[in-house]
Parts: structure tokens; C-alpha cells; sequence
């Protein structure tokens, strides 16, 4: 077979893509410069990178060699010929592109919290490039790179950071192309820019000014020059369906918004860029603060309940240390009952969460499968009985080969169970890996394998749609279980600990979406009570369908937080200590510290639901239960004060001259009709009856500490209760 032949200028090994946030799923190759054959302009050689098993085996060692050869003093003179790479491919992430077509490159150098430097390239077409990480640590061409450099006592790069395979690559781009670095943005380097990219990029004397000003900082006027990016670049988008194609059916709807569909997932858009680095701006201003300093959250609301600081309800918020097994073990006699009362116990948790070696323990009572009056003994009773259930359920399918060779139903929900036990936290050690033959011959996964802890979490995810018939099994399930059973570790008791959590869990998972529909609602309210300013914005925005809270709300933010971070959650929001329905108080303390940045830089439905999408993995979990808790203290307050004016005579002036912008506001109904459909119906949170401003039920919901249950009444398709 003929392949069209190029000069391989540049090589560099080891350079991965990531598809997936599972190190597994990292696939390695080379990031190349090649030149065509009868090229006669620098712009037309081909940036690309290839996967290591996609090299023809001459080929994979040109590049090696290439790579190799290569050193500070420029390309090697020999010229090596390889076969062109693909332009693009769906299945390996390969791609080429001349440097013509390429705008812009951004860097990001490895640091103490990010292991791997990696580089976005941003194209003048719509491209999908993915974004590209170098693992210095294995290539043998950077390590003999800094070898030499530390030699010569330079181990740092031009810029005065450390040696990494970006800079030699971005020293051989420009070699053969006009490189510009941004002044506004020192991460961002503009490829052959024109005129007009140059204005707005690297105006003629620019500077940055230090400043201690954190304002100053975010509405310097050279936002106002960044803003330009919307306008002078064209970034990629990728059809949101597919990021979300397994979401739940009813929000299906929403995905099919023409915003959504635009949602890029591996570029971001400008503003989207604008207001992640506005974010990181603030947050290294707030770094060393230990207060939560409150924000003003409109005239109406101090004007109810009167102007008062933030540190008068601050001395209740205080984060502490963990519950430790010493500490456990004196909460209980001897004979093993509690000696203190369960609020006792629930506050120090929700303020401290629970050791780790304590936690498979302690989560029996906060799930229901231990009462809290128990003594040893009756919980050892509760165990044994509790064990012989569970394999009774268990047996009821495992023992029915017809069933289970012949059901429809059954088959599906099996398959349907076992598809997302395979890509649920594969990057959890306990999870990872397929050391075990795959049980079932006909399984997708035959062929792969599987693990011990992969078949415990689908039998009993399959005995749990035994269970519950009227629920079965609903995608999302999957992520609930794995954090409850790599704790536990034991399957008979993480299956009720479980149960206990989808006790309250299951209205996140009814088939007519109620359940979420009311949370969503509530949340709705809630912003609209604590911070007008920023709803109003979300309304500009089309925003208050709070679909880009969904998820967090669906799995409790465990796609939000790292692991250990998502235990402590949990734990804390099992207490109910201050209201069985805290989770949402966490996603207000989300919106709260983000909403500067958003009522500055975001403007539309998929800017909004792409940035918060990208908190994921970013998040502070001390500072956000902090400012959780001070938001709670906050609301509590407002409701209190507002039934107190509603309590006093209709004639009084004092509640005239309180409440008239309340009323108003209340009055005039801020319902958004043109947003994207499947969100909360509007009702207002302060509604007017009778010349006082009432809380709406969903508010008052949210100060009760009793857990909230909703059952599904309606069986699966296939299924008798």
C-alpha cells in the first residue's frame, strides 16, 4: 500500500490523552511536527499527534529516533521520512493540523497540584482537539533533557519555571512559526496572529499592575480587552449529547436545547475562560482569609432583619477535628449502648465528619440499620438477621436460571446494572482493574473480565431491583452504592446501609422527575429570598431552571468532590443537624462564592452550566460546609424576622416601610418564560396575602430537620409488588 511520506521535524514520547478521568483510559503517543512532501511554506507543516498504536513499526522508531536526536540546539539534520498522520480520528484522538489553521496555544506547566503540564491548542475552524499532557517522568527525551540541564546548574525553562516537555516543544514551534505571548494572559501564546489578535492580546506598552485591590483586579478595564476573545476566536464546541447521552429520560428535553447542544467539553468558550480565570484571580486573594466576609445580598433584606455582622452568627460556625475511634468508643457504655443524646453525637459529626477506621461502624446508624438506643448485643441480633435477609433476596434471582435466561425485563436491568458498575470509580483502587474471569460467558465484559468488589456492586444492585420493584434500578444508583461499599467492604451490610440511604435518596430517582422538580423549586426560592442580584442575573441569563445544579442535587456533588472529600460529605449530611435537606444550602454555598464571577462574565444558559460543570474536582470542602452553615444561620434569621412582621398590624409603619420593596418584588413575580424547558415551575418564594409577605412551603421545608421520603407507587414495566 502507498502512503503519502513527510519530514518528521519534531518528536516528542509519552504525551497522553485523557479521555476519562481514570488513568486507565490514558492513552499514550507522540506529539510531532511534520512537513509534507513538495511543501514550500512553513504554514503548511503539520502539527499532529498519534497515538503509539496507531505507528506502522518503521515509523515508531523514526519518531523515537527523532525524539531522541533532539536537543536545545535545534533539529537533528538528517531528515527522517515518516508516513503523514491521519488529519483526524473519532477512536484514537489522532489528529493533524497545518499551523496555518492553528490560533492559539495555552500552556499549563506541571506544579505541586497538577503532576502533568499539558497544552490546549485552540484552532481557526471548528476543530475538536483534545487536550494533550506530557508525562516528563517516562519520556526518555525529557529526562535526558534535564539531566543535561542540571548539569549546567539550569534545571529552569526561559520563564524561570522548571524544565518540562512543553518548552522544548513550543522551541521547535517556533522555529517555524510566529509566536506571540499574550500579555494579559501569560499562559496564552497567539500562532502567526494578524493585526487584530495582536490589539487584543498584546496592546503596544501593556502592562499588569500588582495590586492588593481584589476589586481592582476584576474590573480592571482590561477585562474589557478580553472580552474582545468572544469576538476575534472561534473555539470548538462538542453536542452536548455526548457528555450527557445516559441522562435520566426527562432531561432529555433539556438536552436538546440549542445552547446545550453548543456546549463545547473539551474547549472552553470566552466567557466561560473569562470567568474560570476571574475565579482563580479572587481565590488567590482569598486564600489566607479565615472569615467568611458576607456579601450584600439586597437593601429588602437587611431592611428585615436589620443590619448585624457576620461574625454574630460566626462563633456558631467553627469547623473541627474528626471524630476519632477513641472519641467513638466513649460515646457508648459498656454495654454498648449511647451515653449521650443522638443531637450530641449528629453535631460533633456534622462539624467534624468521622476518622476513617470508625466510618463502616458509625454509617449503621446514620443510614437506619442500627437504631441509636441499641446495645451491642441487640445490634449483633439486627446483623445476624440482617445477613440472612439479604441472601434470602438475594437467592430469590440467583437461584432462577429461567428467569434469568429467559426474562426481558430482567435481562435488561442486569445489563443496564452491570454497564454502569463498569465505569463506576475504576479509579478507585478497589474498583480498578479486571484480575478475574467474567462469570457470565454472554456478559459485554466477557472478554475484559472483572473483579471481586465490580460483582459484589452488581448483585447488589440486582437484589436491590429486587427489592424495591416499584423503583428497581435507576442509573446514578451505582455512583450512591460504590463510596457506601468500599467503606463497608462486607456486601450483606453495605446492601442495608444503602437501602437506608435510598430511603431518602429514592425521590432524586422517581420516574416523573417529582422529587427533583421540588428541589430544584426550593432551591429556586432560595435564591431568589438570599440573593436577588443574582437571580435576577440567572433570569437574564435563562438560567432558573437550576439545571446546572441537577447533577450535584441527583448524586449528592460526588462527581464534584474528590473521594475522601465526598465520605465526609455524606456523613455530614446524614446528620440532619441543622436540615434533613443541607444539601442544598451546599449548592447555595457554590453559587454564593462563584456568583461575582458569574454576574460579571456569564451571560447564557451553557456558559453557566459549563462553568459550574468544570468546578468538578475543585471545590474546597471546608470553605463551602463553612459558608453552608453561615447561609443556614442566615436564612433562619430572615424567615424568623419576616414572620415576626407578619405578625404585627397591618398599620404599623415600621412593616409599611420594611417590606414595600418585598411586596413589590413579590408583587411583580419574576417568572422566566424563554429559558430552556424542564426546569422548576415559578412560584414565588414571598408571596403577598393579605398585605404581608408569606415563605412558601418549599422554604419552610427547608428548616426541618425530618427526612423527606417519596415512594414511587407505580411498578416497573415487567415487575409485580
Amino acid at each position: 500500500m502507498q502512503f503519502d511520506r513527510g519530514e518528521l521535524i519534531f518528536s516528542k514520547s509519552k504525551v497522553y490523552v485523557h479521555p476519562t478521568t481514570s488513568a486507565k483510559d490514558n492513552i499514550s503517543g507522540f506529539i510531532a511536527l511534520v512537513r509534507p512532501s513538495g511543501s514550500t511554506s512553513d504554514k503548511d507543516i503539520l502539527l499532529a499527534w498519534v497515538p503509539e498504536t496507531l505507528l506502522r513499526s518503521e515509523d515508531y522508531k523514526s519518531y523515537v529516533k527523532v525524539d531522541l536526536a533532539a536537543d536545545d540546539s535545534g533539529p537533528t539534520t538528517s531528515e527522517v521520512l515518516v508516513s503523514i498522520p491521519p488529519i483526524t480520528s473519532i477512536s484514537s484522538y489522532a489528529f493533524s493540523i497545518p499551523l496555518h489553521r492553528i490560533y492559539s496555544v495555552m500552556l499549563r506547566p506541571p506544579s505541586l497540584g497538577w503532576w502533568w503540564g499539558s497544552i490546549i491548542i485552540h484552532t481557526r475552524t471548528e476543530d475538536i482537539i483534545p487536550a494533550l499532557f506530557f508525562h516528563d517522568a517516562e519520556s526518555q527525551s525529557t529526562i535526558l533533557q534535564q539531566k543535561m540541564r542540571n548539569k549546567k546548574f539550569t534545571p529552569f525553562a526561559a520563564d524561570g519555571d522548571l524544565f518540562w516537555g512543553g518548552d522544548q516543544f513550543m522551541k521547535y514551534l517556533r522555529k517555524y512559526a510566529v509566536v506571540e505571548k499574550s500579555t494579559f494572559e501569560q499562559r496564552l501564546y497567539l500562532i502567526n496572529p494578524d493585526p487584530d489578535d495582536l490589539l487584543s492580546f498584546s496592546p503596544p506598552n501593556a502592562h499588569i499592575e500588582k495590586t492588593n485591590d481584589l476589586s481592582k483586579i476584576i474590573k480592571d478595564a482590561r477585562w474589557n480587552i478580553l472580552e474582545r476573545f468572544a469576538r476575534v476566536t472561534r473555539f470548538s464546541r462538542r453536542a452536548a449529547s455526548d457528555v450527557f447521552g445516559n441522562s435520566p429520560p426527562a432531561v432529555r428535553a433539556i438536552l436538546n436545547v440549542p445552547e446545550v447542544k453548543q456546549l463545547g467539553d473539551d474547549f472552553d468558550s470566552a466567557r466561560v475562560y473569562l470567568a474560570k480565570w476571574a475565579m482563580t484571580i479572587s481565590e488567590e486573594a482569598e486564600r489566607n482569609r479565615t472569615k467568611i466576609i458576607w456579601t450584600d445580598t439586597g437593601d429588602h433584606i437587611n431592611s428585615l432583619v436589620g443590619d448585624f455582622e457576620i461574625l454574630s452568627v460566626d462563633n456558631r460556625v467553627e469547623r473541627r477535628n474528626e471524630v476519632s475511634r477513641e472519641e467513638w468508643r466513649a460515646l457508648f457504655d459498656h454495654s454498648g449502648r449511647l451515653c449521650v443524646t443522638v443531637s450530641e453525637v449528629k453535631e460533633r459529626v456534622f462539624h467534624g465528619g468521622l476518622a476513617a477506621n470508625i466510618r463502616s461502624e458509625a454509617w449503621l446508624f446514620f443510614l437506619g440499620v442500627y437504631p441509636w438506643d441499641s446495645s451491642q448485643i441487640e445490634r449483633q441480633v439486627i446483623m445476624a438477621s440482617k445477613r440472612d435477609e439479604y441472601y434470602r433476596l438475594k437467592r430469590q434471582w440467583w437461584d432462577d436460571i429461567e428467569r434469568q435466561k429467559n426474562d426481558p425485563v430482567w435481562k435488561d436491568q442486569r445489563n443496564r446494572i452491570e454497564k454502569d458498575v463498569h465505569r463506576t470509580d475504576r479509579n478507585i483502587p478497589l474498583f480498578a482493574g479486571e484480575d478475574t474471569p467474567h462469570p457470565d460467558a454472554d456478559s459485554p465484559f466477557a472478554s475484559v473480565g472483572t473483579n471481586v468488589h465490580l460483582e459484589q456492586l452488581k448483585d447488589m444492585l440486582i437484589t436491590y431491583n429486587e427489592y424495591n420493584k416499584t423503583l428497581g434500578y435507576v442509573q446514578g444508583m451505582s455512583d450512591l452504592l460504590s463510596p457506601i461499599y468500599a467503606v463497608i467492604q462486607d456486601d450483606a451490610v453495605a446492601f442495608w446501609a444503602f437501602t437506608g440511604f435510598m430511603n431518602r435518596m429514592e425521590r432524586n430517582f422517581l420516574r416523573d422527575q417529582s422529587g427533583m422538580h421540588r428541589q430544584l423549586l426550593a432551591l429556586d426560592n432560595l435564591v431568589q429570598l438570599m440573593d436577588p442580584r443574582l437571580y435576577t442575573h440567572l433570569e437574564k441569563a435563562d438560567s432558573t431552571n437550576f439545571f446546572f445544579v441537577f447533577r450535584m442535587l441527583l448524586v449528592w456533588f460526588k462527581r464534584e468532590f474528590d473521594w475522601d472529600d465526598v465520605l465526609r460529605l455524606w456523613e455530614v449530611l446524614w446528620t440532619d443537624y441543622l436540615s434533613s435537606q443541607f444539601v442544598l444550602f451546599i449548592a447555595l454555598a457554590l453559587l454564593d462564592k462563584h456568583k461575582d464571577v458569574i454576574i460579571d462574565h456569564l451571560e447564557h444558559f451553557d456558559e453557566v452550566l459549563k462553568y459550574m460543570n468544570e468546578l468538578s474536582k475543585t471545590i474546597d470542602l471546608e470553605d463551602t460546609l463553612t459558608r453552608a452553615e453561615v447561609l443556614f444561620y442566615r436564612f433562619q434569621r430572615t424567615v424568623e424576622a419576616i414572620d415576626r412582621k407578619n405578625k404585627e398590624p397591618l398599620s404599623s409603619p415600621k412593616w409599611t416601610t420594611s417590606t414595600s420593596s418585598l411586596a413589590t418584588a413579590a408583587a411583580n413575580g419574576r417568572v422566566n418564560t424563554t429559558g430552556p424547558p424542564g426546569g422548576p415551575d415559578k412560584t414565588l418564594p414571598l408571596k403577598p396575602e393579605a398585605g404581608r409577605v408569606i415563605i412558601s412551603d418549599v422554604l419552610r421545608e427547608l428548616l426541618s430537620k425530618e427526612i423527606i421520603v417519596v415512594k414511587d407507587t407505580i411498578p416497573m414495566d415487567g415487575y409485580e409488588t
